[in-house]
């Protein structure tokens, strides 16, 4: 694979799950003569089951810089490179992005592959309904710092969406709690592997359920919470829900019948109707 103007393959890599590699990443990792990995350790291995003879070169978030030049340097000089992170998809929430833009910059051209991203894999089985999200990646490690990024976040009417790592899983759940209040979340932890779970829940009730065992505190986490429900008729939406609700109409009937009645947004009153079924249900 060496040619005049070599390409920049941006190839995500499983997020725990070898299979779903695609035979596409497969074929450039065996064929590629430079892979540029987050971990050389890391990806010593997967580039050995696949049987690839490649040259690794490190590009960590702490030496993009250089790594970028070197790359660079391997493409004018005709000779193709394949970019990964240690698992998903480089340059979100993981290092790429400034070798991707330097590598355009200089003019060589960059070719993305599809593939394996913890985000998009956790929405499509999180039952959220919300028409938009946004994926905001890990939030502040200081307390303080982080309270003040949810509260930015709070009037979004979108799905958000964090990546949090166990040793800080309580505090960050403990935060969204308290700046968001009523919401939905789904926690989505080790995906694709063996201990894959996915738990939705009150937002509120979330922080107990996670002390119950301290197995659900282990591995990475994708946050998911619902947006920010939309206010009509100071709560008029909210009461008649209610009302509905007590005459024991199911949640999709009720918030279905208090949107038509009232004009509040449907999707925003059947989250809240989930909320307040599981209150009544731990009450």
């Amino acid at each position: 694979m060496t040619k005049e103007y070599a390409e920049l393959y941006v190839v995500p890599t499983p997020l725990g799950n070898l299979a779903d590699l695609t035979r596409r990443a497969e074929e450039i990792l065996r064929t590629v003569p430079w892979v540029a990995a987050e971990d050389t350790r890391h990806s010593g291995p997967l580039l050995k089951q696949l049987g690839s003879q490649a040259r690794t070169l490190p590009a960590h978030q702490h030496n993009e810089h250089e790594a970028a030049a070197r790359i660079v340097e391997r493409l004018q000089a005709g000779e193709a490179v394949a970019l990964i992170s240690d698992a998903g998809t480089p340059g979100i929430s993981d290092p790429g992005a400034r070798v991707v833009a330097a590598v355009r910059a200089a003019g060589c051209k960059v070719v993305p592959l599809p593939g394996p991203c913890a985000a998009t894999t956790a929405l499509s089985a999180s039952g959220l309904l919300d028409e938009h999200f946004l994926f905001y990646g890990f939030l502040p490690s200081k307390g303080g710092q982080r309270r003040q990024a949810i509260e930015a976040l709070r009037e979004y009417p979108c799905a958000l969406v964090f990546y949090e790592a166990p040793h800080r899983i309580l505090e960050t759940v403990a935060d969204l709690a308290a700046v968001l209040g009523e919401r939905t979340l789904v926690i989505g932890r080790e995906l694709t592997k063996m201990f894959e779970s996915i738990h939705s829940c009150p937002l509120t009730a979330a922080l107990d359920w996670l002390k119950e065992d301290g197995n659900r505190q282990r591995g990475e986490f994708v946050l998911m919470v619902s947006g920010a429900p939309a206010d009509a008729d100071d709560g008029e939406g909210e009461r008649v829900l209610g009302l509905l609700l007590a005459e024991g109409l199911p949640v999709k009937q009720a918030s279905k019948l208090a949107a038509a009645i009232t004009g509040a947004a449907k999707n925003a009153l059947y989250e809240r109707a989930l909320v307040l079924k599981q209150a009544a249900a731990d009450a």
